[in-house]
């Protein structure tokens, strides 16, 4: 970010300025929210020169100068003429949404047909219809528009009325959709509901796009605002790739608007996907921050997206977003000192902040640090209890305390707040998996993965419910998914691995559990695992002889040993669990930092030592269970195999 000088740094605090209002007047909050706090992060502007002034007249007129735009005006003499001759209404209906009187706030710029039924003044015509055939009744009320139905009296209207009158329609529509769901994971909750307002708003937005005359001068002329509501409506329909499209638009025609980057986020699964897109986006910093924005959702923690954030800090040196987006990296890399670390410094910075308290309950849940999450519930709670994230917070200090009914009771209730909080279907899914409630815990999983089919650990969640059900192919579809969103992260592989071990497929289960270790250290990639083609020993790209930087872990190497062992190739079993013992001390930049003696490294000596005897090799069997006889583990059947080996060693003694 070095070609962002002061000259620079002023033109992008007139644009977040301008991008703050716009998106006020529009009601769409959280976008507003977030460009006020990117610009309020900007080095602050220079104090003004003082001017001499002769009277109030300069004064005032000094004053003015110095004051931030508080009305956005239209480049567009048609649209710009619309807005003035629709302010006064304008003015009522953005009232009205402020009010979440979101069906007032539409008819407002678009009334609707109402049957008057009994509230009707005048009764009735009882003249009866002498039309003929299926042709509409003209008698009113009789045959007209069904309830809630748009007019047809077409209206010509500024982008600006059109788009609030159709948020506020969608709006509606969702609010009527959670009613019509009543209870959380209720027989109406889930694919049963649909917001009923989506195909009239995706049609009447088809046709303001395709369906005008003048449609390329349409086009030219759109501000990104219509596109962004379009957008949002294919998404919500499942079309993803013409959701793709229009966001795409809208973010070129407007690229400040940060809900239409967010939306565009939720259509991405892998980082390939974004790479396609990339050439099609704006050249411009707020591009730059979605980059940084999707490796993060896609749990992408390098060095590069580190440094990043460290660049873009540069300009924005204040940014609480961008702090968080630090802190969730180092949380996806299992950091969670420096996460941990970082988040704390948010809130001491902000203590009012809500936004992401969510993420920061899980940091401290994995660190079971009870105090620090028992005052982050209460300081959540102090500030605003109606909010999901709040819900999340003190559910997370409930399970700590492993009191799950009340746990799963928050995040219900954080859910009844907003129903497409991803956190909270995730966590309860957790809940009651500790409740032993398979059915309901995958039920919440599989609404987390309709939020959000980015979030491994729902599908990890599915593959270990389904395993605790004994069902191992689900388990290991589930599970596959999980390890596809995190391939660098060794439990993913570990769970997949188990399960081809339950469904007695060894060759299977070595090659995940390799990538599990692979996953965990570094090795040389041109080296592998022993020579058997049959179990697939050099499809890991590990080898015996390979360099390690770091400690694997025994448990893994142990399981693949025993992978091995049952496919009867024992000289690859026995080279594992040498490998296994060998971390007790570590091995080579680490040799000394190892995982000292364990449960698992005393059996894998035990398991060579017997190894050894039956070979012969009784020497070395016997120095490997006089080992055992000082770990403290397994010493009964140690002695017991230190008597036999001294036994041997006699007759062999004896024998001429």
């Amino acid at each position: 970010m070095a070609g962002f000088g002061p000259r620079e740094i002023e033109q992008l605090r007139t644009l977040l300025q301008d991008a703050t209002v716009k998106c006020s007047e529009r009601c769409l909050y959280q976008s507003a929210k977030w460009a006020a706090e990117l610009l309020l992060s900007l080095p602050p502007p220079p104090p003004p020169e003082p001017r001499l002034s002769s009277g109030r007249k300069d004064q005032a007129h000094s004053t003015q100068s110095v004051l931030p735009v508080v009305l956005t005006a239209n480049d567009d003499p048609d649209e710009a003429l619309l807005e003035a001759q629709e302010a006064s209404r304008y003015l009522l209906a953005k009232s009205f949404f402020d009010c979440r009187e979101y069906d007032r706030c539409a008819a407002v710029f678009m009334p609707e047909n109402l049957p008057l039924g009994p509230l009707s003044a005048q009764q009735p015509s009882a003249t009866p219809n002498t039309k003929k055939g299926k042709g509409r009744s003209s008698v009113p009320g009789s045959a007209g528009p069904s309830f809630g139905s748009w007019g047809t009296r077409k209206v010509q209207l500024s982008q600006k009325a059109l788009f609030l009158s159709l948020y506020a329609k969608l709006m509606a529509g969702e609010r009527r959709k959670d009613e019509e769901s009543e209870m959380i994971l209720g027989p109406t909750d889930g694919g049963k509901t649909v917001n009923r307002e989506l195909p009239r708003i995706s049609k009447h937005l088809r046709d303001w796009f395709t369906e005008t005359p003048a449609r390329e001068k349409v086009l030219d002329k759109s501000q990104g605002w219509l596109e962004y509501l379009y957008g949002i409506v294919l998404s919500k329909e499942k079309n993803d790739q013409d959701a793709k499209y229009w966001l795409m638009r809208s973010v070129n025609r407007f690229p400040f608007n940060w809900g239409a980057w967010q939306e565009l986020n939720d259509l991405l699964t892998k980082v390939e996907e974004f790479n396609t897109m990339l050439p099609n986006l704006p050249t411009n910093l707020i591009t730059y921050i979605f980059r940084l924005y999707v490796h993060q959702e896609l749990y992408q923690s390098t060095e590069a997206v580190h440094s990043w954030v460290t660049e873009l800090e540069n300009v924005f040196p204040e940014s609480q977003f961008l702090k968080t987006q630090r802190a969730l990296l180092h949380y996806h890399s299992k950091d969670f000192d420096e996460a941990e670390a970082e988040f704390a410094a948010l809130v001491r910075r902000d203590p009012y902040r809500i936004d992401y308290l969510d993420h920061y309950s899980n940091i401290l849940y994995v660190m079971a640090l009870r105090p620090k999450l028992a005052f982050l519930a209460q300081l959540a709670t102090s500030t605003d209890r109606f909010r999901p994230e709040t819900c999340c917070v003190v559910g997370n200090y409930y399970s700590l305390k492993s009191e799950h009914e009340k746990a799963v009771m928050y995040f219900r209730r954080a859910l009844t707040l907003d129903r497409r909080f991803l956190s909270a279907w995730t966590l309860m899914g957790h809940e009651y998996v500790e409740m032993k409630n398979t059915h309901a815990a995958i039920e919440s999983y599989r609404r987390a993965v309709d939020v959000n089919r980015k979030d491994y650990r729902a599908w990890y969640g599915l593959g270990q419910t389904y395993e605790m059900l004994e069902m191992h192919y689900y388990a290991l579809f589930y599970y596959q998914r999980a390890a596809s969103l995190r391939p660098y992260d060794p439990k993913m592989w570990q769970a997949v691995g188990s399960c081809f071990n339950k469904m007695d497929r060894p060759v299977e289960a070595i090659k995940a559990l390799k990538r599990a270790l692979l996953a965990g250290t570094y090795y040389d990639q041109n080296a592998s695992f022993g020579s058997s083609a049959t179990s697939g020993g050099s499809a890991g790209g590990i080898g015996i002889g390979a360099t390690v930087s770091g400690v694997m872990d025994p448990e893994t190497l142990f399981q693949i040993a025993l992978m091995y062992e049952k496919l009867r190739e024992l000289d690859e079993a026995a080279a594992f669990m040498d490998l296994t013992v060998a971390q007790e001390d570590g091995q080579g930049d680490d040799e000394g930092q190892g995982v000292g003696v364990t449960p698992t490294t005393s059996r894998a000596r035990m398991w060579l030592a017997k190894w050894e005897f039956g070979r012969g090799e009784l020497k070395r069997a016997m120095a490997l269970a006089t080992e055992l006889c000082q770990d403290g583990v397994e010493v009964e059947e140690a002695k017991a195999l230190v008597r036999d080996l001294r036994a041997r060693m006699e007759q062999a003694q004896i024998a001429p």
